[in-house]
């Protein structure tokens, strides 16, 4: 097909992990049948070359990578039961990559309870299976009850850092469902607040600024990651943070050499996943770099045809479009498609 925009956080599962999505039904739609909210909500992220790719030549999608949505191998507590998840939810993506590798590309799920482990899975989805890159669902769930957080800012996961700035891949972060779910927990008591509106980017958020000021950055200078939803409100907050993480005190006891801008400006990629915010992203090209900036939709939690209609009207110079539309992906991923 002409060339046309790529996707580059766009959601499936794999058979496998279809029974996981029972538990988080009831957020995503908490006023419905959760029975056939299941049902259909399994059916649309199971689709890749029928419905999904139709809407994609229709809506003049040509490339989207793929990769299992959340909480995926994140939500597990038990370590044995996620590096399977992981292991088997890759092979069976790569799989339907193979159909139409022309149109679909992947990235690997890992488990994050070993960082050895991880490192070995993500070589094997790169070298082995031919992913372009991992994806995270922020914190791995750990503990025998499944309280536990894992997050990667600690030196624990310099290991897997390691390995991915060897393998030159980056690394996605994505949200998930809190798992403090009780009546006496913040998001327990104010269930109307949880999910893609309010929890999810101010959890994400949280791991995004811890990577940026531990130090991770400056051990691996070279490792790139990638936040959705516009870098989960995070630009729209630098100059702030910055503001008082520059103040002497701060800058004398901080663990990173540098502020959080600095990271955002070398690290950090941003994309319009689930948020087609013309104003926004202008401001993030302005902030940022047109360079950091990624066209991607959030299929099938938000439609095709809305990304693409709102991608139509985004009145950027053509340049800028074309990098933010598909060219920044090419480069980034190193996709096999022609600038």
């Amino acid at each position: 097909m002409a060339k046309g925009t790529i996707a580059v956080e766009e959601a499936t599962i794999d058979p496998g992990s279809v029974a996981s999505l029972g538990r988080w039904i009831k957020l995503l739609e908490p006023g419905a049948d959760h029975e056939a909210a299941l049902t259909a909500h399994r059916k649309r992220l199971q689709d890749i070359c029928e419905d999904r790719l139709k809407q994609m030549d229709e809506e003049g999608v040509e490339y989207m990578l793929l990769s299992i949505t959340s909480p995926g191998p994140q939500g597990e507590q038990d370590q044995a039961t996620a590096e399977k998840m992981a292991k088997d939810s890759n092979d069976w993506l790569a799989g339907q990559v193979a159909k139409k590798p022309d149109r679909f590309g992947a990235l690997a799920a890992l488990s994050m309870h070993s960082p050895e482990q991880a490192s070995a899975e993500l070589q094997r989805a790169v070298k082995t299976l031919g992913m372009f890159g991992a994806l995270v669902n922020d914190y791995q769930t750990t503990g025998l009850e499944g309280t536990g957080k894992e997050y990667y800012d600690t030196e624990k996961y310099d290991p897997f850092w390691k390995v991915v700035e060897e393998l030159d891949v980056p690394v996605y972060f994505h949200p998930r469902y809190p798992q403090e779910l009780g009546p006496a927990d913040p998001w327990g008591a104010r269930r109307h607040l949880i999910g893609a509106a309010v929890s999810f980017h101010i959890d994400l958020s949280y791991h995004i600024y811890a990577m940026c000021s531990s130090g991770t950055f400056d051990r691996f200078p070279n490792v790139k990651i990638v936040v959705g939803h516009l870098g989960e409100n995070i630009p729209f907050n630098l100059w702030r943070a910055c503001h008082w993480y520059n103040k002497p005190s701060k800058k004398a006891t901080r663990p990173s050499k540098h502020d959080y801008k600095h990271y955002f400006k070398t690290n950090v990629y941003i994309t319009t996943s689930g948020n087609f915010n013309t104003r926004g992203l202008k401001f993030c090209i302005e902030e940022l770099g047109v360079d950091r900036c990624l066209y991607s939709i959030d299929t099938p939690y938000d439609a095709i045809i809305d990304g693409q209609t709102w991608w139509r009207s985004v009145d950027i110079p053509e340049d800028q479009k074309r990098d933010v539309g598909r060219r920044n992906a090419i480069r980034l991923f190193k996709l096999p498609l022609e600038l």
